[in-house]
C-alpha cells in the first residue's frame, strides 16, 4: 500500500513537471514572438514551477527512504517539509506577480509603457494553458485525496494558481488586442493576492504536520471508544499522536486494577495495541503505557471516561500533543 502510495505521488510531481515543461517553453516562445508581456509571464511563471517540481521530487524520493538509527520512524517528515518548499515558491510568485503587475499600470498610466497588441496566437495558448491546468487541478487533486501527501495537495493548489493566472492572461491579452491594456496587469494584480492566500495556506498547513497538531478530534474519539471493548481497562490518562507521512505513531496511558500482575498487564496493554492496530490501518507504532488506576477514578465506568475525554477533545480541540 505504502508502495502504491509513492508512485501515486511521483506520478503526480512527474506529470506536472513534464507538463510545465512544455508550457513553459511554448508560452516563453510565443510570448516573445507574439509580443505578448503577459503571455512571457505566464512563461517565467511555468519556468519557477519547473524549479520547485524538481525540489519536490528529490524531498519526495529521499522520503521514501526506510528508517534508520538516527531517524526510527522513518523520512515520511520530508513529505511536509517539500509542502513547506512549495509554499514558500508560491509567496514569492505572488509577490513578483503583484509587484510587477503594480508596476505596468503605474507605467501605463504616465504614458511610459505601450503596447502593440499581441498576435492572436498568444491567446489560444493562453486559453490552452487554462484547459491544461483545470485537467491538471481535478487530476492531482484526486491523487491527493488518496495519496494523503502534502506535497501532491500543494501542487493540486499550484494548478489551480495557474488556472488564474492563465486567465488573467487570456483577459489582458485579449483586451490588450482591443484597446485596453490596462486590463491585463489589474486582473495579474488580482491573481497574485489569489496566489498569496493558496500559498499561505499551504505553508499553515504543512507547518501544522511539522508541529505535530494531532490527534484529531476524529482520532481521539475513535481510540477512546476502541479501548471500551478491553476488559480490564479502567481509564485512559493520556493520549499522544504524532503523524509521519501517512502514518501515526501513538502514545497512550491506561490506568488498570492495581492488584494485577505485570504479566496481566501486559496482556491487557497488547490487546490494546492489537486492537487500535486492527481498525485503524494508518497506524505504525503504539506505545501503551499501564499503571494502577487513580483511587478517585477506580469507579468510573468507561462511559463516563469516553465521556470526559470528549470534554476534553471539545474543549481544546485534540487531547494531549
Amino acid at each position: 500500500m505504502t508502495y502504491e502510495r509513492d508512485r501515486k505521488s511521483l506520478w503526480a510531481i512527474n506529470l506536472g513537471l513534464g507538463i510545465n515543461i512544455v508550457l513553459s517553453a511554448v508560452k516563453t516562445i510565443f510570448g516573445i514572438l507574439g509580443n505578448s508581456p503577459a503571455l512571457l509571464a505566464e512563461g517565467i511563471n511555468s519556468t519557477s514551477d519547473v524549479a520547485y517540481y524538481v525540489v519536490a521530487s528529490i524531498f519526495v524520493r529521499l522520503a521514501t527512504k526506510p528508517a534508520d538509527n538516527e531517524h526510527p520512524y522513518g523520512h515520511r517528515q520530508l513529505e511536509s517539509i517539500a509542502s513547506l518548499v512549495v509554499g514558500a515558491f508560491v509567496v514569492a510568485t505572488a509577490i513578483a506577480v503583484f509587484w510587477d503587475a503594480v508596476e505596468k499600470i503605474w507605467k501605463l498610466l504616465n504614458g511610459q509603457l505601450e503596447t502593440l497588441g499581441a498576435h492572436p496566437f498568444a491567446l489560444w495558448v493562453a486559453l490552452s494553458t487554462v484547459a491544461i491546468k483545470i485537467f491538471l487541478f481535478f487530476y492531482v487533486r484526486r491523487l491527493g485525496k488518496e495519496t494523503r501527501n502534502p506535497i501532491v495537495d500543494a501542487l493540486a493548489y499550484d494548478h489551480r494558481n495557474d488556472i488564474f493566472s492563465a486567465s488573467a492572461a487570456s483577459i489582458g491579452i485579449y483586451f490588450g488586442q482591443h484597446g485596453l491594456p490596462w486590463l491585463d496587469p489589474l486582473a495579474g494584480a488580482l491573481v497574485a493576492l489569489l496566489i498569496l492566500r493558496t500559498g499561505i495556506f499551504i505553508l499553515r498547513e504543512s507547518s501544522v504536520e511539522l508541529m505535530d497538531a494531532v490527534p484529531s478530534k476524529e482520532l481521539a474519539e475513535q481510540i477512546s471508544t476502541l479501548i471500551q471493548n478491553v476488559r480490564g481497562v479502567q481509564q485512559l490518562e493520556e493520549l499522544q499522536a504524532h503523524r509521519f507521512g501517512p502514518h501515526l505513531t501513538v502514545n497512550l496511558t491506561i490506568g488498570i486494577n492495581g492488584t494485577l500482575t505485570v504479566s496481566q498487564g501486559d496482556q491487557i496493554a497488547t490487546e490494546v495495541e492489537g486492537l487500535i492496530y486492527e481498525k485503524i490501518p494508518s497506524m505504525s507504532h503504539v506505545h501503551v503505557h499501564y499503571h494502577p488506576a487513580e483511587a478517585t477514578r477506580k469507579n468510573m465506568s468507561i462511559d463516563d471516561m469516553l465521556a470526559e475525554t470528549r470534554k476534553q477533545v471539545a474543549q481544546h480541540g485534540h487531547l494531549h500533543e
